[in-house]
């Protein structure tokens, strides 16, 4: 067998080593695509919803969804006055089987405590009442767009829930994909040399494009 020249071995060698990154990249372009494509297409969808806000809801017959009336029930706990509204709140939605994401409003100066149980599909809002000793819960009538629209603008990590900070997560990971995914698509486009010409094209034009709105708009 006739060994190559040195300089042939190493220009293979290169090859193969270009060769072996770009499948990577490719691979983790594809994949992580498909992975994600449900955060992609809630982020997609909600964007419409909030752009367009006005024409979805003249679809409905109000522009913000009724509460609906769940259950009253009457609720004796006491609370020691050092107590804080958070506190309260905290022990109440573990009362009601209702432990997750909320936030608190009221509840100053013998006014009701009004509990927000943040929820994708069925928002809660419970209304406890410390001088009649009773609580009111009450369930927002389900819509599409809300639904999406707070996913869309559904934070994460709220200690102590896991699934808040699991949602963090996977949201932080959408948004390095999507840096990844610019990245990756200039590395893509630039390894196909007949598509180098309307590459550049299209990227000077959304850099055009984007820098016109960032100063007009």
């Amino acid at each position: 067998m006739t060994a190559l020249p040195a300089s042939e071995a190493v220009s293979k060698s290169e090859a193969t080593r270009r060769f072996s990154i770009s499948r990577l990249i490719r691979r983790i372009h594809m994949y992580s695509g498909l992975f994600l494509a449900p955060w992609m297409l809630m982020y997609a969808l909600s964007t419409l919803v909030m752009t367009h806000r006005e024409s979805v809801q003249s679809l409905y017959s109000s522009k913000n969804p009724a509460m609906v009336s769940e259950r009253e029930l009457s609720y004796t706990r006491s609370f020691p006055s050092t107590s804080t509204r958070e506190q309260i709140a905290d022990q109440i939605v573990v009362d009601l089987g209702l432990d997750g994401a909320h936030s608190v409003s009221g509840g100053r100066n013998g006014q009701p405590l009004v509990i927000n149980r943040q929820h994708a599909v069925a928002t809660r809002r419970i209304t406890y009442d410390p001088t009649a000793r009773n609580i009111k819960i009450e369930r927002q009538e389900f819509r599409t767009p809300a639904l999406l629209e707070r996913m869309h603008r559904r934070r994460g990590y709220k200690e102590p829930y896991t699934l808040d900070d699991t949602w963090g997560f996977t949201v932080d990971a959408a948004v390095v994909a999507m840096i990844f995914w610019c990245l990756s698509g200039v590395w893509m486009w630039w390894e196909i040399k007949t598509t180098r010409f309307w590459g550049a094209i299209s990227l000077a034009g959304g850099l055009a494009l984007f820098t016109l709105f960032l100063f007009l708009i």
